[in-house]
């Protein structure tokens, strides 16, 4: 049981305030904060603190795989962690994104090193062999774009906004309300002549504005805002006419939204807990400078419609602890709101069942296994081995928060 350090990724996109606010440290912080990575990926892992000073969990793992991860977790995934958890913080859009199946992965990362191209190339869609089924909990109010809507709904979003310009593609949609119509719409719109979409785009924000500024009907607010904002950011992009297609999702705290490979999305705004599997494998398909590789990208999406994604938390029967069940092998993230003040909320124990990252969230927490004592202020993180005892977890303040990440349950 040690705390750990996580590594810090600076994005244009990220917060100057929401990570450092959480970590206790100055704001605003001197960059950018956007990502704050918690576990044993090759690009950039997390620190292990210990007696003798700091090592690299990626390290750790590698030299005792069995005594950090347990046998069950190598009999399932190797040696290696196979999850990663992330703090989040979106101050602009992230771009829009999918990730790829596991075979769809494993096929593209082989291609690509045949092909020599390096891994840190900014054409390089596959930079491991992993999937990246990704689950994202939300501390602030959090807004995202996830799956394709139904059809007839965005078919009726399209004459909602009243667009000459539109009523061919939006009759394309309406000839064939399915994936196969999103499949061809959304193929239309990305790999449209730079031209054509220089006329398109400005008659399609215009008629975002009119509709917003008519009032009679706010089915669509949300997704025309988006637009708008999305416009605005970045003029000229085809994943502003793309954002059209995808629901539009606002998670409050607690709430969660599950990604499996395939689902279109892109994180708008806010301050999250994510955990994934043990991957960084993109395939964007706009809203970035960045690079996009349609031809790949329309292989990995899955163009069927993605209805009522939030996901909620089930309360567990010690009534502190709240899961977040999803179909993912490679992890299992659950939730822990302790009390200092109520006898019943003030303590919790985790069994000895592999390897865990604890994450502080709110308040203030003391752990014990043994002998051994560890506190965890607001943003701090904690790793503990399928070695260590049974960890108890004690609340020092009213409102104490934390996340608790660990190896999900192998399919049969």
């Amino acid at each position: 049981m040690h705390l750990l350090e996580g590594a810090l990724r600076s994005y244009a996109w990220g917060s100057r305030t929401a990570i450092a606010e959480l970590r206790g440290l100055p704001v605003p912080a001197p960059h950018p904060e956007a990502e704050l990575w918690l576990g044993a990926h090759p690009g950039d892992p997390a620190r292990v603190v210990t007696g003798g000073g700091e090592q690299s969990l990626l390290d750790m793992v590698d030299a005792d795989p069995l005594g950090q991860l347990g046998p069950d977790s190598v009999a399932s995934f190797g040696e290696r962690l196979p999850f990663l958890l992330k703090l989040l913080a979106a101050e602009e859009p992230l771009s829009l994104q999918a990730h790829p199946s596991a075979e769809q992965a494993r096929d593209g990362f082989e291609k690509e090193n045949a092909a020599e191209i390096p891994l840190d190339s900014s054409v390089r869609n596959y930079r491991d062999s992993s999937h990246k089924p990704e689950l994202v909990v939300a501390l602030s109010t959090f807004d995202a774009l996830a799956g394709f809507r139904d059809p007839r709904r965005t078919v009726k979003l399209l004459s909602a906004i009243d667009v000459p310009e539109l009523e061919s593609y939006a009759g394309l949609l309406a000839g064939q309300p399915d994936s196969d119509g999103l499949r061809a719409l959304f193929t239309t719109w990305i790999t449209l002549p730079p031209p054509v979409l220089a006329s398109l785009m400005p008659a399609v924000l215009e008629g975002c504005v009119r509709y917003l500024a008519g009032g009679s009907d706010s089915e669509f607010v949300a997704e025309v805002r988006t637009a708008l904002e999305l416009g605005e950011a970045y003029p000229g992009d085809a994943g502003v006419l793309a954002s059209l297609l995808l629901n539009r999702i606002t998670l409050e705290p607690g709430q969660g939204l599950y990604l499996d490979a395939g689902n279109l999305h892109a994180y708008l705004h806010g301050t999250a807990v994510e955990i994934m599997a043990n991957s960084d494998n993109v395939l964007r398909g706009g809203l970035t400078p960045k690079h996009v590789d349609v031809p790949e990208l329309l292989k990995v999406l899955d163009f069927e419609t993605l209805d009522l994604p939030v996901l909620e938390a089930e309360q567990l029967g010690n009534a502190v602890e709240f899961s977040y069940a999803t179909p993912a092998p490679e992890f299992t993230l659950s939730r822990l709101e302790l009390s200092s003040d109520d006898p019943n909320m003030r303590t919790h124990t985790l069994e000895s069942e592999g390897p865990r990252i604890l994450l502080c969230t709110g308040g203030r927490a003391r752990l014990t296994s043994g002998e051994d004592e560890l506190g965890l202020d607001q943003g701090a993180a904690a790793w503990l081995s399928a070695a260590d005892a049974a960890v108890t977890i004690e609340a020092r303040d009213p409102d104490t928060q934390l996340f608790c990440a660990t190896v999900g349950t192998p399919v049969a």
